[in-house]
């Protein structure tokens, strides 16, 4: 072997022996356990800047990692769901890209009320209940009843402007295919008035069965010009769940109290369902204009007030 053979081979040994070096420092690198939460933020802005984020918060990343990053591509920002919480450097990177956001789901019950619900959704997700209900205010159409009443799956960390226009987006959508389905158009105005009926009926009513009755006897007082008289109407914001007292009857003053103003108040009492929209829109036709809970827990229907004392007198329990 020449020794200019031989000069070649050993740099090609010590390249390799520097290749193979790197390599093993790279896998021994990746293989380095990570310990994490199970689920993270992820800032926004370059790749650069999350390794920097997340070195701060003592996931001890770097150069390396930036470069691995660049390769994988670029995480989402928001709340991910990483899932375990031991895992290898390279595992990690990787659900760092592929994770998907964490995802929560919050439920507005059918008859609550928008001040209740937001009460409970900033506890929940941790949001300032005065920014939900300004958003509130100026993003949807509707004083009350301006969320469906539905349970809505919405990603952790969410901000309140964002959770809002979602909510009432996905509304909106819902209220205009209710309404071009019946009446091939739709008017807010109009809709105001069937989710006010609706929110009454959804309050009152002791099921969906029931819906279509208690509907028919608003829209047979409204009719012959009578009060509605109905206590889940005084059953609106804060008051959603306080018993109605004739104390409570006496002293209201608002338009809520169908007991003191006739007619339907100026906009829904709480958030509504399908059922109850659907009655408000389509009552079934009955002579009723009484009706009070039996022992059962459903209530009895009368066309005259000399029945309904009987039916009162019959219900006490």
């Amino acid at each position: 072997m020449s020794i200019k053979t031989d000069k070649t081979f050993r740099i090609v040994e010590w390249v390799a022996n520097i290749v193979l070096f790197i390599l093993i420092s790279f896998i021994f690198y990746i293989s380095i356990p990570v310990k994490t939460t199970s689920t993270i933020f992820i800032p926004q802005g370059s790749v650069n800047n999350i390794i920097t984020q997340l070195s701060k918060r003592g996931y001890g990343l770097g150069t390396i990692d930036k470069y691995i990053l660049v390769i994988l591509g670029k995480p989402q920002s928001g709340w991910i769901n990483i899932g375990e919480t031991h895992l290898n450097r390279i595992d990690f990177l990787h659900k760092l890209v592929t994770a998907k956001a964490k995802m929560v789901n919050i439920t507005l019950i059918p008859g609550e009320t928008t001040i209740i619900f937001f009460q409970e959704i900033s506890k929940q997700l941790n949001l300032d209940i005065d920014k939900l209900q300004k958003y509130m205010d100026e993003f949807s159409s509707y004083r009350e009843a301006g969320i469906y009443a539905n349970t809505y799956y919405v990603p952790f960390g969410i901000k309140e402007r964002h959770l809002i226009r979602f909510l009432v987006s996905q509304t909106d959508r819902k209220y205009r295919e209710f309404s071009y389905k019946v009446y091939g158009r739709y008017n807010k105005k109009k809709w105001n008035r069937i989710l006010t009926i609706a929110s009454i009926v959804q309050k009152e009513a002791a099921n969906a069965k029931e819906m279509p009755i208690v509907s028919s006897v608003i829209y047979n007082r409204l009719r012959k010009k009578m009060p509605l008289q109905m206590d889940g109407s005084l059953n609106y914001g804060k008051f959603s769940h306080v018993k109605v007292t004739s104390e409570r009857i006496k002293n209201d003053k608002t338009p809520f109290n169908t007991y003191r103003h006739k007619g339907v108040p100026p906009y829904p009492v709480s958030s509504v369902s399908f059922s109850a929209i659907k009655a408000a829109i389509k009552p079934v036709t009955t002579n009723y204009l009484y009706f009070v809970k039996n022992s059962k827990g459903t209530h009895n229907f009368s066309r005259s007030f000399i029945q309904h004392r009987k039916n009162i007198k019959n219900s006490k329990f």
